[in-house]
């Protein structure tokens, strides 16, 4: 029997605890979790909340922490200048203040559970503009400066489609001194360029990152075979690492070699592919079996599916989270029900069978990805300052129409 709630300590760094083969939870997303509840704006996907709406990015980091989270992630994705300026986007705070709130609210809660703080840095508007290597390094340093300020433990540089960017990022990271992770958005298939999974990381490693995986874009199972192609390709060349995945909380079984924003429900109608919570225990260890030892959530992810990643691996961690005392193993806590026939349902060879169903028999069960087969280098990513045009969006809407 696990205790509940304990503390797990962190006083040792985010190296250290990987060294020692602990595993660590990662937490979820807060883009989508946060736009859903009216604080993130689809479209742009800026952080400006973390200033604007300090409460709302406060309570949710506290939820995952309470899920069992042992890292809590600054709320600075998409935090760099360019990307708050791009395309229209208004905002009345500077990059600086964004990130600032962001590193003060990430560390107040960490300490309230002893979790260690990631200052996060991903890719850039001015990487697919085509922008040379010392302007997007440069945009990377302004957000550093921040972290570097506020002492978050470790730096991740996530998101990234294309593995180039990425070493760029871990090149400035590495100059702070502190821990260095990078996370591709990739999945088997490899980057947006065609370089596969293994040799992503293999760059990434050289580079002086010392943890390497994949978030977001697919989902679990997707993402813990990328990570394995990561390790096997890292391990044959040599060198060492270790190994993180924060995935989609959706299926994705459709999708090509972008992902999930490919497919016709991206953003909004993505509800239907949410992972159970049941799902999360199969992924948690089925990561972990592939030795992926910092294992977390992105897009998708809500406090509940990170208990189920904690709750999955307690017998290695040794320990319970907290918001586990509002949730029964396996269901046990229907046996209080009132209705005999969920009462039934309290136990595990029920979830981890059950097949659910999802209500809507007109609906595929697969989707057809958009898939335009553009990236970096193509006039059609060229980003802009000024809002998107009635012009170019009729473009883009016949275009769509001719797909």
């Amino acid at each position: 029997q696990n205790p509940i709630g304990q503390k797990y300590q962190c006083s040792q760094g985010i190296l250290e605890r990987l060294n020692a083969g602990e595993v660590v939870i990662g937490d979820g997303g807060f883009v989508f979790a946060l736009e859903k509840r009216g604080y993130v704006k689809a479209g742009p996907w800026t952080p400006e909340a973390a200033a604007e709406h300090p409460e709302a990015v406060r309570q949710l980091h506290r939820e995952f922490l309470r899920a069992g989270a042992n890292v809590m992630q600054t709320f600075t994705f998409y935090a760099s200048d360019d990307k708050l300026e791009n395309r229209g986007n208004k905002i009345t705070f500077t990059g600086a203040q964004v990130n600032e709130a962001a590193c003060d609210l990430a560390r107040e809660v960490a300490n309230e559970g002893d979790a260690l703080v990631a200052g996060g840095v991903c890719q850039t508007p001015s990487y697919l503009s085509c922008k040379s290597e010392a302007d997007v390094k440069a945009i990377f340093k302004k957000q550093l400066d921040v972290f570097m300020k506020k002492n978050v433990d470790f730096l991740i540089a996530e998101y990234f489609e294309h593995v180039e960017e990425a070493v760029w990022a871990v090149e400035v990271l590495k100059e702070t001194g502190k821990p260095v992770a990078a996370s591709l958005c990739i999945g088997p298939e490899g980057d947006m360029h065609g370089i596969s999974p293994g040799e992503c990381a293999v760059r990434l490693v050289k580079a002086g990152a010392q943890i390497v995986g994949v978030n977001c874009h697919f989902d679990p199972m997707t993402c813990v075979n990328a990570v394995k192609m990561m390790k096997e390709a890292v391990e044959k060349a040599g060198l060492k690492a270790h190994y993180m995945v924060q995935p989609l909380a959706y299926h994705t079984p459709d999708c090509s070699c972008q992902g999930f924003i490919d497919l016709p429900e991206f953003p909004f109608g993505l509800e239907p592919r949410i992972l159970t919570r049941w799902d999360m225990h199969k992924y948690a260890r089925e990561a972990y079996n592939a030795g992926i030892r910092f294992i977390g959530g992105c897009c998708g992810f809500e406090p509940y599916h990170i208990r189920a990643v904690a709750e999955e691996l307690a017998p290695e961690r040794g320990v319970l989270p907290a918001a586990s005392e509002k949730h029964g193993n396996w269901g046990t806590g229907l046996e209080m029900h009132t209705k005999p026939w969920v009462r039934a349902r309290a136990r595990r060879d029920y979830w981890e069978n059950l097949k659910p169903a999802s209500g809507r028999p007109l609906c595929p069960s697969m989707s057809a990805p958009d898939g335009w087969g553009v990236t970096k280098g193509h006039t059609d990513l060229l980003q802009q300052k000024e809002a998107t045009t009635k012009a170019q969006l009729k473009q883009l809407f016949e275009r769509s129409m001719n797909h």
